[in-house]
């Protein structure tokens, strides 16, 4: 039996539940291809479903390799696969209860991975698929942002900083809420207008109607029902976080989201990123063997921008 380094926890719990060992180097089933993993990135879901979390939405086979996000080479094709071959570059999200990319090989559905795209490093290209597909789903397909629009981005971190940048390419007029040591930043990607979030709100800010509100922060439903209050008759609010409900009484359309899988999307937002109209922020690069201590760092709040984790 081959086998591999490997991020892995046999319980649920705190961050020291994390251990790097030895595992078994999986195989690819039918219609899946084995990735060399060049990196992983941290998402917040990862720490979620190492405490235990979301167990009940995502069942997990103990031990667990996290690591939701996956750039590499393809190093072996499983039956019926004729979307690759080996030695291709790919990139994309792993599902959750799979064993994940924490480790040097994952194995993935072929249909889940597009073309790693070719004007960066390959590592940092595993920044991308869960944030970027979500922002492309959450500004395309759920607000449906279209030219002369004015939208809200609440959060402009990893999802909401490429959904500001998603909206403005679309021709929106966009807002975002930052922080001030994030502000330029924020304003770099394409926000029109900044509301500094750390002494005001834009409840208290924003003077004109808007199209669209995008929230990926945690956010009261006090805070929710402000934001759908800036929101023009027949406009919509999207959450990743926080429930909306909407104002059905206005036709303003609540919708919490839930990101799927999508290879188009991703071949997408690959050749905008190929064609310099695409930035991907990365805060920092970690070697895989300490996974634990980012897992601590977004504990204690202080990740800001994606984190890379190379094997």
């Amino acid at each position: 039996m081959s086998t591999m380094k490997a991020i892995r926890f046999h319980a649920y719990g705190d961050s020291d539940v994390l251990r790097y060992e030895e595992a078994a180097r999986p195989e690819p089933a039918a219609g899946e291809v084995l990735i060399e993993v060049a990196a992983t990135s941290f998402n917040p879901l990862d720490a979620a479903l190492r405490a235990g979390y979301m167990s009940g939405v995502f069942p997990l086979v103990l031990p667990h390799v996290p690591g939701l996000d996956v750039a590499g080479r393809v190093a072996a094709l499983g039956e019926g696969v004729t979307r690759w071959q080996v030695g291709d570059q790919a990139f994309g999200p792993v599902p959750p209860v799979s064993d994940g990319a924490a480790a040097e090989f994952v194995a993935v559905p072929q249909d889940l991975l597009a073309a790693a795209p070719g004007s960066i490093p390959l590592t940092d290209a595993a920044a991308i698929p869960l944030v970027g597909v979500t922002a492309w789903q959450a500004v395309f397909e759920h607000a449906a942002i279209e030219a002369g629009e004015r939208v809200l981005v609440n959060g402009a971190g990893g999802i909401g900083g490429i959904a500001v940048q998603l909206a403005k390419r679309a021709g929106a007029y966009v807002i975002a809420t930052a922080s001030p040591r994030s502000a330029d930043a924020v304003r770099a990607l394409g926000a029109d207008e900044i509301i500094d979030y750390t002494v005001t709100s834009p409840a208290k800010t924003n003077t004109e109607p808007l199209d669209a509100v995008i929230n990926t922060a945690a956010a009261s439903e006090a805070d929710m029902a402000a934001l759908t209050g800036l929101i023009r008759d027949g406009g919509v609010i999207v959450s990743l976080t926080t429930p909306a409900a909407g104002d059905p009484a206005r036709d303003v359309r609540g919708v919490n989201m839930q990101t799927r899988g999508d290879a188009d999307q991703l071949a997408s937002l690959a050749k905008l990123i190929d064609a310099g109209e695409l930035r991907i922020e990365i805060s920092a690069r970690y070697p895989l063997a300490e996974t634990a201590t980012v897992h601590d760092i977004y504990a204690r709040g202080d990740i800001r921008g994606k984190v890379l984790l190379t094997p």
